[in-house]
Protein backbone atom coordinates (compact mmCIF):
# COMPACT_ATOMS: atom_id res chain seq x y z
CA UNK A 1 0.00 0.00 0.00
CA UNK A 2 2.99 2.17 0.80
CA UNK A 3 4.51 1.76 -2.51
CA UNK A 4 1.13 2.43 -4.62
CA UNK A 5 0.12 5.78 -2.53
CA UNK A 6 4.25 7.06 -3.30
CA UNK A 7 3.36 5.89 -7.24
CA UNK A 8 0.08 8.34 -6.93
CA UNK A 9 1.80 10.95 -5.62
CA UNK A 10 4.89 10.80 -7.73
CA UNK A 11 2.38 11.10 -10.86
CA UNK A 12 1.09 14.04 -9.61
CA UNK A 13 4.66 15.56 -9.24
CA UNK A 14 5.33 14.38 -12.80
CA UNK A 15 1.83 15.76 -14.20
CA UNK A 16 2.74 19.28 -13.75
CA UNK A 17 1.58 19.93 -17.25
CA UNK A 18 -0.62 17.73 -19.46
CA UNK A 19 0.62 15.16 -21.24
CA UNK A 20 0.96 16.38 -24.43
CA UNK A 21 -0.12 13.74 -27.44
CA UNK A 22 2.86 14.02 -29.97
CA UNK A 23 1.36 14.29 -33.82
CA UNK A 24 2.75 10.72 -35.07
CA UNK A 25 1.19 8.96 -32.95
CA UNK A 26 -2.60 10.22 -34.92
CA UNK A 27 -3.90 8.92 -37.94
CA UNK A 28 -1.60 7.24 -40.29
CA UNK A 29 0.58 6.33 -37.66
CA UNK A 30 3.87 5.06 -38.57
CA UNK A 31 6.25 2.79 -35.98
CA UNK A 32 9.61 3.42 -37.84
CA UNK A 33 9.04 7.37 -38.26
CA UNK A 34 8.00 7.46 -34.70
CA UNK A 35 11.16 5.42 -33.62
CA UNK A 36 13.89 8.14 -35.61
CA UNK A 37 11.87 11.32 -34.49
CA UNK A 38 13.35 13.57 -32.07
CA UNK A 39 10.48 12.96 -29.33
CA UNK A 40 10.16 9.10 -29.81
CA UNK A 41 7.81 7.76 -26.83
CA UNK A 42 9.43 3.96 -28.53
CA UNK A 43 12.93 4.95 -27.79
CA UNK A 44 12.55 6.10 -24.40
CA UNK A 45 10.30 3.06 -23.24
CA UNK A 46 13.32 1.16 -24.78
CA UNK A 47 15.82 3.23 -22.81
CA UNK A 48 13.78 2.58 -19.82
CA UNK A 49 13.70 -0.88 -20.81
CA UNK A 50 17.38 -1.27 -20.76
CA UNK A 51 18.13 1.08 -17.46
CA UNK A 52 15.98 -1.20 -15.67
CA UNK A 53 16.91 -4.62 -16.46
CA UNK A 54 20.55 -3.48 -15.46
CA UNK A 55 18.84 -2.43 -11.98
CA UNK A 56 17.10 -5.38 -11.36
CA UNK A 57 20.60 -7.23 -11.51
CA UNK A 58 22.02 -4.67 -8.76
CA UNK A 59 18.42 -5.38 -6.85
CA UNK A 60 19.12 -9.30 -6.73
CA UNK A 61 22.97 -8.73 -6.37
CA UNK A 62 21.46 -6.39 -2.93
CA UNK A 63 19.11 -9.46 -2.31
CA UNK A 64 16.66 -6.76 -2.76
CA UNK A 65 13.59 -9.35 -4.41
CA UNK A 66 10.46 -7.11 -3.73
CA UNK A 67 12.30 -4.27 -5.69
CA UNK A 68 13.54 -6.78 -8.37
CA UNK A 69 10.07 -7.84 -8.74
CA UNK A 70 8.42 -4.40 -9.35
CA UNK A 71 10.84 -3.72 -11.78
CA UNK A 72 10.19 -6.81 -14.14
CA UNK A 73 6.24 -6.28 -13.63
CA UNK A 74 6.97 -2.41 -14.95
CA UNK A 75 9.00 -3.74 -18.00
CA UNK A 76 6.34 -6.66 -18.85
CA UNK A 77 3.95 -3.63 -18.91
CA UNK A 78 6.72 -1.46 -21.02
CA UNK A 79 6.83 -4.50 -23.26
CA UNK A 80 3.26 -4.62 -23.92
CA UNK A 81 2.83 -1.03 -24.81
CA UNK A 82 5.71 -1.77 -27.31
CA UNK A 83 3.81 -4.48 -28.67
CA UNK A 84 0.65 -2.62 -29.03
CA UNK A 85 2.48 0.10 -30.79
CA UNK A 86 3.80 -2.15 -33.33
CA UNK A 87 0.36 -3.14 -34.70
CA UNK A 88 -0.16 0.31 -36.38
CA UNK A 89 -3.36 1.29 -35.17
CA UNK A 90 -3.02 2.67 -31.49
CA UNK A 91 -6.23 2.04 -29.64
CA UNK A 92 -7.38 5.83 -28.14
CA UNK A 93 -6.32 4.51 -24.60
CA UNK A 94 -2.50 4.15 -25.57
CA UNK A 95 -1.15 7.36 -24.73
CA UNK A 96 -2.60 7.80 -21.36
CA UNK A 97 -1.18 3.91 -20.84
CA UNK A 98 2.10 5.38 -21.74
CA UNK A 99 1.88 8.77 -19.66
CA UNK A 100 1.22 6.28 -17.14
CA UNK A 101 3.83 3.95 -17.37
CA UNK A 102 6.81 5.97 -17.99
CA UNK A 103 5.65 8.04 -14.88
CA UNK A 104 5.53 5.11 -12.86
CA UNK A 105 9.05 3.58 -14.13
CA UNK A 106 10.51 7.22 -13.51
CA UNK A 107 9.12 6.74 -9.67
CA UNK A 108 11.21 3.83 -9.71
CA UNK A 109 14.43 4.38 -10.95
CA UNK A 110 14.27 7.79 -8.38
CA UNK A 111 13.67 5.29 -5.50
CA UNK A 112 16.88 3.23 -7.26
CA UNK A 113 18.79 6.39 -6.99
CA UNK A 114 17.81 6.96 -3.10
CA UNK A 115 19.16 3.35 -2.46
CA UNK A 116 21.98 4.42 -4.16
CA UNK A 117 21.41 1.79 -7.37
CA UNK A 118 22.65 5.10 -9.34
CA UNK A 119 24.17 4.50 -13.29
CA UNK A 120 27.67 4.93 -11.66
CA UNK A 121 26.78 2.18 -8.77
CA UNK A 122 24.82 -0.20 -11.47
CA UNK A 123 28.49 0.24 -13.73
CA UNK A 124 30.85 -0.76 -10.83
CA UNK A 125 28.28 -3.80 -10.10
CA UNK A 126 28.04 -5.00 -13.58
CA UNK A 127 31.87 -4.86 -13.89
CA UNK A 128 32.34 -6.61 -10.66
CA UNK A 129 30.19 -9.41 -12.25
CA UNK A 130 31.35 -9.48 -15.90
CA UNK A 131 34.80 -9.92 -14.38
CA UNK A 132 33.40 -13.01 -11.14
CA UNK A 133 31.60 -14.35 -14.95
CA UNK A 134 34.53 -14.35 -16.80
CA UNK A 135 36.89 -16.12 -14.17
CA UNK A 136 34.55 -18.37 -13.44
CA UNK A 137 34.11 -19.52 -17.23
CA UNK A 138 38.14 -19.64 -17.64
CA UNK A 139 38.18 -22.16 -14.55
CA UNK A 140 35.19 -23.92 -16.60
CA UNK A 141 37.34 -24.27 -20.16
CA UNK A 142 40.31 -24.95 -17.94
CA UNK A 143 38.46 -28.02 -16.24
CA UNK A 144 36.83 -28.80 -19.55
CA UNK A 145 40.10 -28.84 -21.34
CA UNK A 146 41.70 -30.97 -19.29
CA UNK A 147 38.55 -33.32 -18.69
CA UNK A 148 38.73 -33.50 -22.58
CA UNK A 149 42.50 -34.51 -22.78
CA UNK A 150 42.02 -36.87 -20.25
CA UNK A 151 39.08 -38.42 -22.66
CA UNK A 152 41.57 -38.63 -25.53
CA UNK A 153 44.74 -40.30 -23.50
CA UNK A 154 42.06 -42.55 -22.19
CA UNK A 155 42.05 -46.08 -24.22
CA UNK A 156 38.03 -47.25 -24.63
CA UNK A 157 37.65 -50.46 -22.32
CA UNK A 158 36.51 -52.44 -26.01
CA UNK A 159 40.11 -51.00 -27.45
CA UNK A 160 41.91 -52.17 -23.99
CA UNK A 161 39.67 -55.77 -24.32
CA UNK A 162 40.60 -56.29 -28.02
CA UNK A 163 44.75 -55.53 -27.17
CA UNK A 164 44.27 -57.92 -23.96
CA UNK A 165 42.58 -60.88 -25.87
CA UNK A 166 44.67 -60.78 -29.40
CA UNK A 167 47.96 -60.86 -26.75
CA UNK A 168 46.87 -64.04 -24.91
CA UNK A 169 45.94 -65.36 -28.34
CA UNK A 170 49.43 -64.63 -29.88
CA UNK A 171 50.74 -66.96 -27.10
CA UNK A 172 48.71 -69.54 -26.96
CA UNK A 173 47.90 -70.19 -30.20
CA UNK A 174 50.81 -71.77 -32.89
CA UNK A 175 48.73 -71.11 -35.91
CA UNK A 176 49.05 -67.49 -35.78
CA UNK A 177 52.66 -67.61 -35.19
CA UNK A 178 53.20 -69.97 -37.85
CA UNK A 179 51.25 -67.51 -40.26
CA UNK A 180 53.76 -65.24 -39.95
CA UNK A 181 56.55 -67.27 -40.05
CA UNK A 182 55.49 -67.73 -43.31
CA UNK A 183 54.95 -64.28 -44.17
CA UNK A 184 58.76 -63.39 -43.29
CA UNK A 185 59.53 -65.42 -46.23
CA UNK A 186 58.31 -62.28 -48.30
CA UNK A 187 60.92 -60.09 -46.04
CA UNK A 188 63.16 -59.11 -49.17
CA UNK A 189 59.65 -56.71 -50.45
CA UNK A 190 60.82 -54.67 -47.36
CA UNK A 191 63.73 -52.96 -49.16
CA UNK A 192 62.26 -53.28 -52.38
CA UNK A 193 62.38 -49.74 -53.56
CA UNK A 194 60.21 -51.09 -56.96
CA UNK A 195 57.80 -51.67 -54.04
CA UNK A 196 55.49 -48.39 -52.45
CA UNK A 197 56.32 -47.96 -48.72
CA UNK A 198 54.70 -46.47 -45.92
CA UNK A 199 55.56 -45.79 -42.64
CA UNK A 200 52.77 -46.04 -39.39
CA UNK A 201 54.59 -45.43 -35.69
CA UNK A 202 51.58 -46.08 -33.59
CA UNK A 203 50.38 -47.90 -30.30
CA UNK A 204 46.74 -47.99 -31.48
CA UNK A 205 45.85 -51.12 -32.83
CA UNK A 206 42.07 -50.40 -34.21
CA UNK A 207 43.43 -46.64 -35.69
CA UNK A 208 46.57 -48.56 -37.45
CA UNK A 209 44.73 -51.59 -39.20
CA UNK A 210 41.90 -48.82 -40.44
CA UNK A 211 45.00 -46.72 -42.00
CA UNK A 212 46.36 -50.02 -43.66
CA UNK A 213 42.47 -51.40 -44.72
CA UNK A 214 41.38 -47.85 -46.00
CA UNK A 215 45.01 -47.87 -48.02
CA UNK A 216 44.28 -51.18 -49.47
CA UNK A 217 41.34 -50.81 -50.59
CA UNK A 218 41.75 -47.81 -52.86
CA UNK A 219 44.80 -48.77 -53.97
CA UNK A 220 44.84 -50.26 -57.63
CA UNK A 221 47.56 -52.31 -57.17
CA UNK A 222 47.41 -53.21 -53.37
CA UNK A 223 49.89 -55.94 -54.12
CA UNK A 224 52.70 -53.07 -54.67
CA UNK A 225 52.55 -51.53 -50.85
CA UNK A 226 54.55 -52.18 -47.97
CA UNK A 227 53.43 -51.14 -44.33
CA UNK A 228 56.57 -50.58 -41.84
CA UNK A 229 54.50 -50.54 -38.26
CA UNK A 230 56.50 -50.02 -35.30
CA UNK A 231 54.46 -50.09 -31.98
CA UNK A 232 55.53 -50.86 -28.37
CA UNK A 233 56.26 -53.73 -26.29
CA UNK A 234 53.05 -53.77 -24.94
CA UNK A 235 51.06 -53.69 -28.02
CA UNK A 236 53.37 -55.68 -30.13
CA UNK A 237 51.97 -59.01 -29.51
CA UNK A 238 48.49 -58.12 -29.80
CA UNK A 239 49.68 -55.94 -33.56
CA UNK A 240 51.35 -59.52 -34.85
CA UNK A 241 48.31 -61.42 -33.74
CA UNK A 242 45.68 -59.05 -35.74
CA UNK A 243 47.99 -58.75 -38.80
CA UNK A 244 48.41 -62.47 -39.26
CA UNK A 245 45.00 -63.54 -38.74
CA UNK A 246 43.82 -60.70 -41.34
CA UNK A 247 44.63 -60.42 -45.17
CA UNK A 248 44.44 -56.61 -46.56
CA UNK A 249 44.18 -57.47 -50.51
CA UNK A 250 48.21 -58.43 -50.95
CA UNK A 251 49.67 -55.72 -48.79
CA UNK A 252 52.51 -56.61 -47.11
CA UNK A 253 52.63 -55.64 -43.23
CA UNK A 254 55.69 -55.92 -41.07
CA UNK A 255 55.20 -55.59 -37.49
CA UNK A 256 58.76 -54.65 -35.53
CA UNK A 257 58.99 -53.35 -31.81
CA UNK A 258 60.26 -50.09 -30.84
CA UNK A 259 62.35 -51.46 -28.12
CA UNK A 260 64.01 -53.79 -30.73
CA UNK A 261 65.65 -50.65 -32.00
CA UNK A 262 68.73 -50.78 -29.82
CA UNK A 263 70.71 -47.70 -31.94
CA UNK A 264 67.59 -45.53 -30.29
CA UNK A 265 69.30 -44.47 -27.03
CA UNK A 266 69.91 -41.92 -24.75
CA UNK A 267 73.57 -41.30 -25.89
CA UNK A 268 71.85 -40.79 -29.70
CA UNK A 269 68.63 -39.61 -29.36
CA UNK A 270 67.90 -35.76 -27.15
CA UNK A 271 64.77 -36.51 -26.53
CA UNK A 272 65.68 -39.49 -24.25
CA UNK A 273 67.91 -38.04 -23.13
CA UNK A 274 65.72 -35.28 -21.80
CA UNK A 275 63.38 -37.66 -20.36
CA UNK A 276 66.34 -38.73 -17.62
CA UNK A 277 66.54 -34.92 -16.55
CA UNK A 278 64.69 -34.55 -13.21
CA UNK A 279 62.91 -31.25 -14.29
CA UNK A 280 61.63 -32.55 -17.59
CA UNK A 281 60.30 -35.94 -15.75
CA UNK A 282 58.86 -33.38 -13.30
CA UNK A 283 57.39 -30.93 -15.55
CA UNK A 284 55.60 -33.96 -17.76
CA UNK A 285 54.91 -36.48 -14.85
CA UNK A 286 54.56 -35.38 -11.90
CA UNK A 287 50.30 -35.20 -12.41
CA UNK A 288 50.95 -31.22 -11.14
CA UNK A 289 49.58 -28.87 -13.34
CA UNK A 290 51.62 -25.46 -14.21
CA UNK A 291 49.36 -22.72 -13.60
CA UNK A 292 51.58 -21.03 -16.28
CA UNK A 293 51.33 -23.48 -19.05
CA UNK A 294 48.46 -24.83 -20.92
CA UNK A 295 47.35 -28.24 -19.34
CA UNK A 296 47.63 -29.93 -23.07
CA UNK A 297 51.76 -28.46 -23.19
CA UNK A 298 52.44 -31.52 -19.75
CA UNK A 299 51.36 -34.12 -21.79
CA UNK A 300 54.06 -36.95 -21.81
CA UNK A 301 53.11 -38.20 -25.19
CA UNK A 302 54.66 -35.70 -26.49
CA UNK A 303 57.91 -37.06 -25.43
CA UNK A 304 57.00 -40.79 -26.63
CA UNK A 305 59.34 -42.05 -29.07
CA UNK A 306 56.77 -43.40 -31.15
CA UNK A 307 56.21 -39.89 -31.99
CA UNK A 308 59.19 -39.04 -32.76
CA UNK A 309 60.45 -41.73 -34.46
CA UNK A 310 59.43 -40.24 -37.74
CA UNK A 311 62.73 -38.04 -37.51
CA UNK A 312 64.68 -41.54 -37.79
CA UNK A 313 63.05 -42.88 -40.51
CA UNK A 314 66.20 -42.54 -42.91
CA UNK A 315 67.92 -44.83 -40.57
CA UNK A 316 65.01 -47.36 -39.95
CA UNK A 317 65.09 -48.34 -43.28
CA UNK A 318 68.31 -47.87 -44.71
CA UNK A 319 67.84 -49.25 -47.69
CA UNK A 320 64.71 -47.27 -48.92
CA UNK A 321 65.06 -44.19 -51.01
CA UNK A 322 60.84 -42.80 -50.59
CA UNK A 323 58.42 -43.43 -48.18
CA UNK A 324 54.93 -42.03 -47.26
CA UNK A 325 54.67 -41.26 -43.91
CA UNK A 326 50.88 -41.53 -41.94
CA UNK A 327 49.42 -41.11 -38.68
CA UNK A 328 47.71 -43.67 -36.94
CA UNK A 329 44.35 -41.29 -37.29
CA UNK A 330 43.90 -40.74 -40.88
CA UNK A 331 41.91 -42.81 -43.62
CA UNK A 332 42.95 -42.89 -46.83
CA UNK A 333 40.37 -42.67 -50.00
CA UNK A 334 42.60 -42.22 -52.85
CA UNK A 335 45.14 -44.53 -54.58
CA UNK A 336 48.05 -43.02 -52.78
CA UNK A 337 50.72 -44.41 -55.78
CA UNK A 338 50.74 -41.36 -57.61
CA UNK A 339 52.30 -39.89 -54.53
CA UNK A 340 55.28 -41.70 -54.93
CA UNK A 341 55.55 -40.14 -58.57
CA UNK A 342 55.01 -36.60 -57.25
CA UNK A 343 58.86 -34.49 -58.35
CA UNK A 344 59.63 -32.88 -55.17
CA UNK A 345 62.30 -30.52 -56.57
CA UNK A 346 65.09 -31.69 -54.40
CA UNK A 347 63.52 -31.28 -51.47
CA UNK A 348 62.59 -33.84 -48.22
CA UNK A 349 58.96 -33.82 -47.59
CA UNK A 350 56.30 -33.62 -49.68
CA UNK A 351 53.60 -31.83 -47.43
CA UNK A 352 49.91 -29.89 -47.58
CA UNK A 353 50.26 -26.32 -46.16
CA UNK A 354 47.92 -24.88 -43.63
CA UNK A 355 48.09 -21.59 -43.29
CA UNK A 356 44.71 -20.43 -44.91
CA UNK A 357 44.25 -18.36 -41.98
CA UNK A 358 46.96 -16.81 -40.24
CA UNK A 359 46.97 -18.86 -36.97
CA UNK A 360 48.75 -21.32 -38.83
CA UNK A 361 52.02 -19.63 -39.20
CA UNK A 362 55.44 -20.14 -37.95
CA UNK A 363 54.62 -17.92 -34.97
CA UNK A 364 52.00 -19.87 -33.76
CA UNK A 365 54.29 -22.90 -33.11
CA UNK A 366 57.31 -20.79 -32.22
CA UNK A 367 58.68 -18.39 -29.57
CA UNK A 368 59.99 -15.96 -31.94
CA UNK A 369 61.25 -13.67 -28.76
CA UNK A 370 64.02 -15.76 -28.71
CA UNK A 371 67.05 -14.68 -30.37
CA UNK A 372 67.70 -18.19 -32.41
CA UNK A 373 64.29 -18.23 -33.54
CA UNK A 374 64.04 -14.92 -34.64
CA UNK A 375 67.51 -14.74 -36.33
CA UNK A 376 66.94 -18.41 -38.10
CA UNK A 377 63.17 -18.08 -39.14
CA UNK A 378 60.41 -16.02 -40.93
CA UNK A 379 57.46 -15.52 -38.43
CA UNK A 380 54.92 -15.33 -41.41
CA UNK A 381 56.43 -18.71 -43.01
CA UNK A 382 53.68 -21.78 -43.76
CA UNK A 383 53.00 -24.21 -41.72
CA UNK A 384 52.31 -27.38 -42.99
CA UNK A 385 51.29 -30.72 -41.76
CA UNK A 386 52.35 -34.00 -40.40
CA UNK A 387 50.13 -36.84 -40.95
CA UNK A 388 50.48 -37.67 -44.34
CA UNK A 389 54.21 -36.92 -45.54
CA UNK A 390 56.32 -38.35 -48.52
CA UNK A 391 59.88 -38.11 -47.78
CA UNK A 392 62.59 -38.19 -50.34
CA UNK A 393 64.79 -40.33 -48.30
CA UNK A 394 68.07 -39.93 -50.73
CA UNK A 395 67.76 -36.07 -50.06
CA UNK A 396 67.04 -36.57 -46.39
CA UNK A 397 70.63 -38.18 -45.30
CA UNK A 398 72.55 -35.79 -48.37
CA UNK A 399 70.67 -33.12 -46.11
CA UNK A 400 71.68 -34.71 -43.06
CA UNK A 401 68.02 -33.46 -42.26
CA UNK A 402 67.95 -35.81 -38.33
CA UNK A 403 71.29 -33.93 -38.01
CA UNK A 404 69.26 -30.67 -37.82
CA UNK A 405 66.49 -31.87 -35.78
CA UNK A 406 69.37 -32.86 -33.26
CA UNK A 407 70.24 -29.70 -32.97
CA UNK A 408 67.35 -27.79 -32.34
CA UNK A 409 66.18 -30.04 -30.22
CA UNK A 410 69.03 -30.25 -27.62
CA UNK A 411 68.33 -26.23 -27.51
CA UNK A 412 64.77 -26.77 -26.50
CA UNK A 413 65.64 -28.67 -23.33
CA UNK A 414 64.48 -25.80 -21.17
CA UNK A 415 61.67 -25.76 -23.26
CA UNK A 416 61.85 -22.11 -24.39
CA UNK A 417 62.46 -22.45 -28.54
CA UNK A 418 58.56 -24.29 -28.67
CA UNK A 419 55.87 -26.01 -26.22
CA UNK A 420 54.77 -29.27 -27.09
CA UNK A 421 54.41 -31.42 -29.99
CA UNK A 422 56.57 -33.13 -33.14
CA UNK A 423 55.16 -29.98 -35.61
CA UNK A 424 57.75 -27.44 -33.97
CA UNK A 425 60.96 -29.29 -34.80
CA UNK A 426 59.29 -30.60 -38.19
CA UNK A 427 58.92 -27.28 -39.35
CA UNK A 428 62.67 -26.25 -37.98
CA UNK A 429 63.98 -29.06 -39.32
CA UNK A 430 62.10 -29.08 -43.10
CA UNK A 431 62.72 -25.33 -43.15
CA UNK A 432 63.53 -24.31 -46.90
CA UNK A 433 62.65 -28.35 -47.19
CA UNK A 434 59.41 -29.00 -47.75
CA UNK A 435 57.66 -29.18 -51.38
CA UNK A 436 54.29 -27.76 -51.41
CA UNK A 437 51.41 -30.16 -51.91
CA UNK A 438 47.66 -30.11 -53.50
CA UNK A 439 45.51 -29.45 -50.50
CA UNK A 440 43.25 -32.46 -51.80
CA UNK A 441 45.92 -35.11 -50.86
CA UNK A 442 45.56 -34.26 -46.96
CA UNK A 443 42.46 -32.49 -45.62
CA UNK A 444 42.24 -31.86 -41.58
CA UNK A 445 40.50 -31.24 -38.42
CA UNK A 446 38.16 -33.77 -38.64
CA UNK A 447 38.81 -34.60 -34.48
CA UNK A 448 37.93 -30.94 -33.19
CA UNK A 449 36.43 -28.70 -36.20
CA UNK A 450 32.67 -29.52 -36.37
CA UNK A 451 32.16 -26.87 -39.04
CA UNK A 452 33.74 -29.10 -41.86
CA UNK A 453 31.57 -29.49 -45.16
CA UNK A 454 31.92 -33.34 -45.17
CA UNK A 455 30.86 -33.43 -48.83
CA UNK A 456 34.33 -31.48 -49.41
CA UNK A 457 36.00 -34.46 -47.11
CA UNK A 458 34.81 -36.89 -49.59
CA UNK A 459 36.65 -36.16 -52.21
CA UNK A 460 40.60 -36.31 -50.06
CA UNK A 461 42.62 -38.37 -51.01
CA UNK A 462 43.74 -38.66 -46.87
CA UNK A 463 41.06 -36.87 -44.22
CA UNK A 464 43.20 -36.65 -41.11
CA UNK A 465 41.29 -36.68 -37.23
CA UNK A 466 43.54 -34.67 -35.78
CA UNK A 467 42.76 -33.14 -32.70
CA UNK A 468 41.31 -34.83 -28.93
CA UNK A 469 37.68 -36.40 -30.48
CA UNK A 470 39.25 -39.26 -32.44
CA UNK A 471 37.10 -41.38 -34.47
CA UNK A 472 37.11 -44.69 -31.67
CA UNK A 473 36.19 -42.54 -29.05
CA UNK A 474 32.72 -41.81 -27.77
CA UNK A 475 33.75 -38.07 -27.70
CA UNK A 476 33.81 -38.44 -31.37
CA UNK A 477 32.28 -35.07 -33.95
CA UNK A 478 29.37 -37.85 -34.59
CA UNK A 479 28.67 -36.35 -38.69
CA UNK A 480 32.53 -37.55 -39.51
CA UNK A 481 32.45 -40.93 -38.13
CA UNK A 482 31.56 -42.78 -41.09
CA UNK A 483 34.19 -41.64 -43.23
CA UNK A 484 36.36 -44.23 -40.67
CA UNK A 485 34.00 -46.70 -39.66
CA UNK A 486 33.60 -47.66 -43.58
CA UNK A 487 37.00 -49.17 -42.77
CA UNK A 488 36.21 -51.13 -39.69
CA UNK A 489 34.62 -54.80 -39.80
CA UNK A 490 32.47 -54.81 -36.40
CA UNK A 491 31.47 -58.03 -37.62
CA UNK A 492 34.68 -59.55 -36.65
CA UNK A 493 34.79 -62.15 -34.08
CA UNK A 494 37.81 -60.07 -31.65
CA UNK A 495 35.43 -57.30 -32.03
CA UNK A 496 32.25 -58.39 -30.94
CA UNK A 497 33.90 -60.54 -28.60
CA UNK A 498 35.22 -57.13 -27.11
CA UNK A 499 32.10 -55.38 -27.96
CA UNK A 500 33.62 -52.35 -30.36
CA UNK A 501 31.00 -51.10 -31.90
Amino acid sequence: MMRRRQIRTARRKFSGGKYRRSNNLAVGYNVTEEMVGPFSVSRQLNDQIALAKALIAVAKEHNNLQFAWELSAQIRIFQLLLSNSATNQPPSAFHAEVETAIRDMSLLIHQAKQLHYDSATTIMKLKAQIQDYKEQISSLSDKNTKSGQQAAEAVPKGLYCLGVMLTMDWFMNSNLQRKNMEKRRIAEKLNDNNLYHFCIFSDNLLGTSVVINSTSVNAHHPELLVFHVVTDQVNYAAMKAWFSMNSFRGVTVDVQKLEDLTWLNASYVPVLKQLQDSETQKYYFSGKANVKTQIKFQNPKYLSMLNHLRFYIPEFLPQLKKVVFLDDDVVVQKDLIPLFKIDLHGNVNGAVETCMETFHRFHTYLNFSHPLIKAHFDPDACGWAFGMNVFDLVEWRRRNVTGIYHYWQERNVDRTLWKLGTLPPGLLSFYGLTEVLSPQWHMLGLGYDESKDLKAFRDGAVVHYNGNRKPWMKIAIEKYKGLWEKYVDYSHPSLQQCNVH
